[in-house]
């Protein structure tokens, strides 16, 4: 049986434009392998519209990852293309595999200016036309010229857009489709929020659809990544999610599959297993449901019923493919989707996802070391704590009590693998108390501990293998044998 996953996002919001990221990733390699890690979430390492100022979430050129002198620097915000791979190898040396963000729904700086007949649009209300059709300038021609046609000379002209962003001020505040798309402004089911930033991408174009199959190539050839993240993944249509996965994965040595998350920022897990499904169950998501719940408990102030706390989650619909999370850089404190979820919760977020036994938990760097710059303090000492646990005693079956609207627990029994395994947790959003819960006949007469300074008493595990699990006010217990260490 393997140890725990566990996925890290190795960055946030405020992360600085000083290109030394890339340089520290490579260094905290060790550091990582020790909280537990198996994978590293970086972020995009493409160049962006912005030079060093870009966080890649305004991708320019895909094909240059901090190595031309494009839009004001070599490097990226993170680092140049040598630093990047070295940071890349040092975890994978670790025994840590690397997930690359890539941001391949739409283009932004474009070199030249195209005049093209355009539909104008409310940008609130995307499939209504307003007015008549204009000729406009648009920011659609794509040419690299520093770049000089290497490793690609595929030219992005506005035929390989679906719509545009950018107009003349008759056009400001509203959003353009170009003229001659069959398809709606914006082919998505799922949302009626989105909008379009930039030039957006043509899949169904067959010259784009090679051009990005060959830069899934070239990317994995040139990086040995183990998996991409896309980003607002309910834009990219599931087909091509999984095209570009089963392309990469050629260029493996191992032939091994490439493993592939989305973001879809909505509460319904219906609409996130649809887009699952219509990848043919290839990607993973992110499971924003479970974090829109988290942060509802947050700011409720203990008017929470916790016992629904896991409720319309994708831990509890799709646990195989959900990968679970706190807070990451868009919902963080100031972050383009705040959503943030409370200091006072955060340890019993983090209980949920770290020690349960569904979903895949992604831990946000930006909770552990803090982030100064948006006033987000470091939780170390409790998730050190936490990650200890899950590395060494959340295992075997598990037992839930999300049976009170105050306080909820969950039991592991632990299992033959892992030595002294085995664990309750009890949570509480209110004035705390204790719940009887099952851990296991094999735990009889042996006394546990809370590890996490709640309770300063033991409690013995009755014949019956229960337990009557204590925790303290707003606060989250985790009870292990007596005598085991973390």
């Amino acid at each position: 049986m393997k140890d725990n996953g566990l996925l890290i996002q190795y960055f946030n919001a405020n992360t600085p434009n000083d290109q030394t990221l890339w340089k520290k990733a490579a260094e905290d390699a060790g550091t990582l392998k020790k909280l537990g890690a198996t994978a590293v979430w970086f972020p995009p390492a493409t160049k962006g519209a912005m030079g060093k100022d870009d966080m890649g979430y305004s991708p320019y050129d895909l094909f240059d990852l901090g190595e031309f002198d494009q839009k004001g620097s070599v490097g990226t915000r993170y680092g140049t293309k040598e630093e990047y791979i070295e940071a890349i190898k040092a975890m994978k040396n670790a025994g840590i595999d690397v997930y690359a963000d890539i941001a391949v729904r739409q283009k932004v700086g474009a070199d030249k200016i195209e005049p093209v007949s355009a539909a104008d649009f409310n940008k609130k209300d995307s499939p209504q036309m307003i007015g008549n059709k204009k000729t406009v300038g648009a920011l659609s021609k794509f040419t690299f010229p520093g770049r000089k046609s290497k490793y690609s000379k595929f030219k992005w002209n506005f035929n390989h857009f679906m719509g545009i962003d950018w107009k003349q001020d008759e056009f400001k505040d509203r959003v353009c489709a170009l003229s001659g798309v069959d398809r709606e402004i914006a082919e998505k089911d799922f949302s009626k929020y989105d909008y379009i930033l930039g030039c957006e991408i043509d899949f169904y174009n067959q010259d784009v659809y090679r051009e990005l199959m060959d830069f899934a190539r070239w990317y994995e050839k040139n990086t040995d990544v183990d998996g991409f993240r896309f980003q607002e993944a309910e834009a990219v249509p599931g087909w091509f999610i999984k095209d570009f996965a089963e392309v990469a994965a050629q260029e493996r040595n191992d032939k091994k599959p490439v493993f592939t998350v989305g973001d879809f920022w909505h509460w319904n897990c219906n609409y996130i297993n649809d887009y699952i499904a219509s990848t043919d169950g290839t990607v993973s998501m992110f499971d924003v449901p479970l974090h829109f719940n988290f942060h509802d408990a947050s700011i409720a102030a203990g008017d929470y019923d916790l016992g629904r706390l896991l409720d319309g989650s994708m831990m509890m619909s799709n646990p195989v493919k959900a990968v679970t999370f706190v807070d990451n850089h868009e919902s963080q404190a100031g972050g383009i989707l705040e959503s943030y979820v409370e200091d006072w919760f955060k340890p019993l977020a983090y209980a949920v996802i770290l020690l349960r036994n569904q979903g895949y938990p992604c831990l946000f760097m930006g909770d552990y070391q803090g982030i100064p710059a948006a006033k987000v303090k470091s939780m170390k000492t409790i998730l050190n704590k936490l990650l200890k646990l899950r590395k060494k005693y959340a295992y075997g079956r598990q037992h839930d009590y999300f049976d009170n609207k105050d306080i909820v627990g969950w039991t592991r029994e632990g299992d033959e693998v892992h030595k002294d395994s085995g664990l309750a947790v009890v949570m509480s959003d209110g004035t705390g108390g204790t719940k009887r819960m099952y851990i296991g006949k094999q735990f009889a007469g042996m006394h546990f501990a809370d590890v996490m300074g709640n309770a300063k008493y033991d409690i013995r595990i009755d014949d019956d293998g229960c337990g009557e699990f204590y925790v303290n006010r707003q606060g989250v217990a985790v009870w292990i044998k007596k005598g085991c260490k973390l």
